[in-house]
């Protein structure tokens, strides 16, 4: 007795056919380059602005806020975050944003990492 299945293609197969298995590879995804949040040091920016905007934006802690605003008076600036491309450049539009609002000359930028 002889055996025929029928495919979606509407061929039909009898069991001595030599059938493959077809599958489906996916390209390889690449994680999203990422991009350092910096600080840079001026005369002018209260040091407790600094320590507020770091806690508000950043959300760290009053002592983590702190420790990175004395790296950034003592060594001119300091990393605050490693972010997506997005999230960089959108914390960076919040703290100029933010700085230029209470008439502070504080920067910010991004980098790649």
């Amino acid at each position: 007795m002889s055996v025929t299945k029928f495919t979606m293609s509407g061929k039909n197969e009898s069991p001595d056919d030599d059938v493959g298995v077809l599958t489906d590879t996916r390209p390889a995804t690449k994680r999203p380059r990422l991009y350092k949040v910096l600080l840079l040091n001026d005369d002018f920016t209260p040091m407790e602005f600094v320590v507020l905007l770091l806690e508000r934006f950043f959300g760290l802690s009053s002592s983590q806020a702190f420790e990175i605003m004395l790296t950034v008076h003592q060594k001119g600036l300091a990393v605050v975050g490693v972010f997506s491309f997005e999230i960089a450049e959108t914390k960076v539009t919040q703290v100029m944003d933010f700085a230029q609002r209470h008439q502070h000359p504080l920067q910010c930028k991004m980098e790649k990492e």
